[in-house]
């Protein structure tokens, strides 16, 4: 069951902005032999981003493969709500659909944040092989969100590999002694900042680049595709390749619109998913060379191994925070996630 008075600190004008679309949609799903179902999709990414792109590349595939049935409205760049109000709002079944990181989703059930656990993946294939649905650590947490939350994992896209950029040249943790680093507002990535050696600040996307700006922090870690979207080089002189964390978007749905709708409509969404699941990861993955490039000429100063960086000494820091605050919890998910293939 979903407790509701845990959202009572969302924003009333985002309650009323979102209601009448999620009052139009529910009614459409409920009546499920109505002409077309309308659904509305928020997330907080720049529409030119791959992974706004892919919204909207969903919309796409979910109409033609339901002949028209399903229309998704896609609203971009926090119109809906910022992080965690578009998770609560998916949870309540004011916005639809939404994506976001698993560390975010884990603010409503715990469980999810080990899917954004720093160092934790072998490389891209083992990654896609966990977050994927029908794997056994995601089916189990997709239930366990389901019961939770109200909501379910429709699919998870490979988002990038996690680098840090600051307004100076990084190579230690000692040099980021009282740095203050923007982190996504949850315990993992505050811990993977802190564990890097910063002073980690809770700041949702929407207010980073005004916070970088302004200098209310002097970093923040994001993979490349999104420093070079939302032209991070104009407020950040450096990226240090720390690669601490390797993440797929999830995607998740309101679970009482899925169950409202008919099986073909099921079967046609998730027909999309898939396609859409493999057309973004493959994409940002195949960009993020590229991306590192353009960041180059864009005049910002990449920093790896080769020039300095000393990555063990980035890890030994992160993983000895993360076994101090999460291997009593996750101790169990973390053999499971090993045991993918």
């Amino acid at each position: 069951m979903v407790t509701h008075t845990k959202f009572r600190h969302i924003k009333f004008r985002h309650i009323v902005a979102t209601f009448a679309a999620a009052v139009s949609c529910n009614a459409m799903v409920l009546s499920a032999q109505a002409q077309e179902i309308e659904l509305n999709y928020g997330h907080m990414n720049s529409p030119t981003s791959i992974v706004g792109l892919q919204a909207d590349w969903l919309a796409e595939e979910v109409a033609k493969n339901t002949d028209g049935k399903v229309k998704i409205d896609v609203y971009p760049s926090s119109q809906l709500g910022k992080i965690q109000e578009l998770a609560e709002g998916v949870s309540m079944g004011s916005i639809a659909l939404s994506h976001n990181t698993a560390g975010a989703i884990s603010s409503l059930y715990e469980d999810f944040g080990v899917l954004d656990i720093p160092y934790l993946y072998r490389d891209y294939d083992h990654l896609m092989n966990v977050v994927d649905i029908h794997s056994p650590v995601m089916e189990k947490l997709n239930q366990g969100l389901i019961d939770n939350t109200g909501m379910r994992v429709l699919y998870a896209f490979y988002f990038g590999t996690r680098q840090l950029t600051a307004d100076r040249a990084i190579k230690t943790p000692a040099d980021l002694a009282g740095v203050k680093i923007r982190a996504i507002p949850s315990p993992v990535y505050l811990t993977a900042v802190e564990g890097l050696g910063a002073a980690p600040v809770p700041v949702d996307w929407s207010e980073v680049p005004t916070a970088l700006a302004t200098g209310i922090v002097q970093g923040q870690e994001n993979p490349v595709n999104v420093a070079l979207v939302h032209k991070l080089y104009d407020v950040q002189s450096h990226m240090m390749l720390t690669g601490h964390i390797s993440a797929a978007e999830i995607v998740v749905i309101n679970e009482e619109i899925w169950q409202g709708f008919p099986d073909d409509v099921k079967a046609g969404i998730e027909k999309a998913a898939e396609t859409v699941r493999h057309k973004a990861s493959k994409m940002i993955l195949d960009s993020e060379a590229g991306d590192l490039e353009q960041l180059k000429e864009a005049g910002m100063t990449i920093i790896g191994p080769d020039d300095g960086l000393d990555v063990a000494a980035f890890r030994a820091g992160v993983e000895k925070l993360v076994h101090e605050r999460f291997d009593e919890k996750y101790a169990t998910y973390f053999e499971e996630i090993a045991a993918v293939k």
